[in-house]
């Protein structure tokens, strides 16, 4: 991945871990994290798919993505 895939990713993980978005908490849109963190909508859209695959966060169609209740661990 580049360099700007790896900024995101980053950030996205922070936000999880920093205790903003506790267990079940609902992640900003991804038009919302495409400004807030300077990137194309396909860049987050990459990332997210990466850390739902990876079990961190999980996808609602229709309601967006959710923090897992432990990280890496599917509800």
């Amino acid at each position: 991945m580049g360099e700007k895939t790896d900024r995101v990713e980053r950030s996205i993980r922070e936000l999880i871990s920093s205790g903003d978005l506790g267990p079940g908490g609902r992640l900003p849109s991804e038009r919302t994290l495409a400004k807030d963190l300077e990137a194309g909508r396909t860049t987050i859209r990459l990332v997210l798919m990466q850390l739902a695959a990876e079990g961190t966060i999980r996808s609602e169609h229709g309601r967006g993505y959710f923090v897992n209740s432990e990280s890496g661990e599917a509800e």
